[in-house]
């Protein structure tokens, strides 16, 4: 009778907990008012636009496919003519993929052949950013190939000149980037430089290898000199990504908004100050906030001279570093231990404004500090120092 009455508790607990992992499913998930039942992909529809359809959230279009860790990494691919439904006869609501050719216009097939998936987002601002070194870490401009002359006494170079290149190895490439040192991005909370940014000029094929090497420039975008620098051509970069939100906390702060303008909105691509290092990946969804600025409050008052109030005696400058243990026992003392501390000082009076959300961005490529995102919606201009963080 006792086994029967723990088998029964156990049972409710379980029921129990099912429902209430159900309750909270379906609360995390909030679809939009008017939500369509089903959507047919079309030659143009993005990730991000066809989850914006049916989420309020976009970026937890990974929990209304179900998609475990691998899959949001490696994302299954959709294709024009693909039909999506949303069932919600579970109580909890759910995509599923139907893989059907469906008539988009009259006359009009997609056959699988002609098909080619969609992309999470628009590739034409971020391809750019995608294709060119951008961030150059690590004292790589120091020991980059340089150029040292170009045919005759010719100064500007163009595509088809012949150039000469101080060293490049058999074996290190064929086809590189050509770039110029451009400004050091800086860290506005600790002004760590990150890195330095690379002014992309054009393109270079080796002809022969050595010291010095040889090339032919293949193309410019800009005007090209002795003394700029080679960086080998990357590999392809993940461009199909699933939007998704961090799994931890992440907050950081807008560094440099890109493209000319003074303010962003949606579709303009920015750099923020925090990267792989931080637990950033492709496909992270970051809230944009209005960084709250910090003011005097209008009616403060100082403390009379008779009040027992005591004004904090100012610290010592604190010792930032800390100790570890290596393989033989020994403790060695690291005192190049990065800050941590970013929290504003307020003086008597100061007040900090909370700050305000004012917009989305997705990251699509990151370096070890900095990462580049694009804002996919605004509610307000967005400015360099707004800070960021998961949604």
């Amino acid at each position: 009778m006792f086994n029967k009455k723990l088998i029964l508790s156990h049972i409710i607990t379980l029921l129990a907990l099912g429902c209430l992992s159900t309750s909270v499913f379906a609360e995390d998930i909030e679809l939009q008012k008017n939500h369509p039942d089903r959507h047919v992909v079309v030659k143009g529809d993005t990730l991000w636009g066809i989850s914006s359809k049916f989420l309020k959230d976009p970026w937890q279009w990974p929990k209304i496919w179900k998609m475990n860790r691998a899959e949001i990494k490696n994302p299954h691919w959709i294709y024009p003519g693909d039909v999506i439904v949303l069932d919600t006869s579970s109580g909890m609501p759910q995509l599923r993929l139907l893989h059907e050719t469906v008539t988009l216009e009259p006359g009009v097939r997609i056959e699988e052949l002609d098909k080619v998936a969609i992309q999470t987002i628009s590739p034409s601002v971020i391809t750019p950013f995608l294709s060119q070194p951008l961030l150059i870490e690590n004292g790589q401009l120091d020991t980059s190939p340089r150029i040292i002359a170009g045919p005759g006494d010719r100064v500007v170079l163009s595509p088809g000149s012949r150039v000469y290149v101080n060293e490049v190895k058999e074996g290190e490439g064929a086809h590189w980037n050509i770039y110029r040192p451009g400004e050091t991005l800086t860290d506005p909370d600790t002004k760590e430089v990150l890195g330095t940014e690379a002014i992309y000029l054009g393109d270079m094929n080796v002809t022969r290898y050595g010291a010095p090497a040889s090339g032919d420039i293949v193309r410019a975008k800009e005007e090209i000199f002795t003394k700029d620098r080679l960086v080998v051509s990357p590999d392809e970069f993940k461009s199909s990504f699933v939007p998704h939100a961090p799994e931890k906390e992440i907050r950081g702060r807008i560094m440099r908004i890109y493209g000319g303008v003074a303010e962003a909105g949606p579709n303009t691509v920015v750099s923020i100050n925090r990267g792989e290092i931080d637990g950033l990946e492709a496909g992270h969804v970051l809230a944009i906030s209005r960084y709250g600025r910090v003011i005097q409050d209008p009616e403060y008052k100082k403390p009379s001279s008779g009040s027992t109030v005591t004004e904090e005696k100012p610290k010592l400058k604190e010792l930032n570093f800390d100790v570890q243990t290596d393989a033989d026992g020994k403790k060695i003392v690291n005192f190049e231990k990065k800050p941590t501390n970013t929290e504003v000082v307020l003086k008597p009076g100061q007040v900090k404004l909370p700050d305000e959300r004012v917009g989305l961005l997705m990251v699509f490529r990151t370096f070890d500090h900095v990462s580049y995102g694009l804002i996919m919606n605004a509610t307000d201009a967005i400015y360099t120092l707004d800070a960021v963080h998961t949604p």
